[in-house]
């Protein structure tokens, strides 16, 4: 081989091992730890939902409670058709349970439910009771009552906000109109997303609170984790 075919030839074989060897450093993997972390998404820690909801709190109107002269709880209209032959009670009752058996006339036969307010589970409908989360008293002390009949009758079934929850009749009955510095839910883990619920409701709608409703969920709020 001539002198200039065999410096032709090593400079070709250097350009092939150069290649070769980018090649290989690309197709490495990047080693473990290297490079930005991946970016994560999900719901929004409960601290922040918390958070969220004492700023709502304050943005509230603190007023002293209406007189109740001139409420019934026929001014809130509930309990209506949802269709199907549901009404607003059997539904809340289908979507809070599991394996719900309805009958002829939606009416539910069996299923299981869990009362959120005290952790307990239960088997039979006829235990359960569909509770206002603010109740149709406590709205009327606190604004509905200057509201038109349409929209008591909007807030009495609304299963669209955390207004309608299917528990106990026990805890419900115990309840009755009470505001959170009056009643609380007997299981204090519960305490959170029921003060959490209370105010969203006050919110959509406009209602007021009082200062030691404002107080008692101020409390609550500080049991979420």
């Amino acid at each position: 081989m001539s002198r200039g075919r065999w410096i032709l030839a090593a400079v070709l074989a250097v350009i092939a091992i150069v290649f070769g060897a980018a090649a290989v450093l690309m197709d490495d993997p990047q080693p473990s730890g290297s490079g930005p972390s991946p970016t994560t998404s999900g719901p929004a820690p409960s601290g922040d939902t918390a958070a969220a909801s004492k700023a709502d709190l304050d943005r509230l109107t603190v007023a002293a409670a209406h007189a109740m002269k001139g409420y019934t709880r026929e001014k809130f209209k509930h309990w209506i058709t949802q269709g199907e032959k549901c009404d607003t009670r059997e539904t809340v009752l289908k979507r809070d349970g599991k394996s719900v058996v309805t009958d002829a006339s939606c009416k539910a036969t069996s299923g299981k439910w869990v009362s959120r307010y005290e952790g307990k589970e239960i088997a039979a409908a006829g235990e359960m009771d569909i509770d206002h989360t603010v109740p149709l008293a406590n709205a009327w002390r606190s604004g509905a009552d200057t509201w038109t009949d349409q929209k008591r009758q909007e807030f009495a079934n609304d299963l669209t906000n955390p207004q309608l929850l299917a528990v106990s009749a026990a805890t419900n009955r115990s309840k009755g109109d009470q505001d959170p510095s009056q009643w609380k839910p007997p299981a204090k883990d519960a305490w959170c997303d029921y003060a959490k619920d209370w105010i969203t409701v006050k919110k959509t709608y406009s209602l007021n609170v009082t200062d030691a409703e404002k107080t008692a969920l101020r409390d609550m709020l500080a049991t979420c984790k």
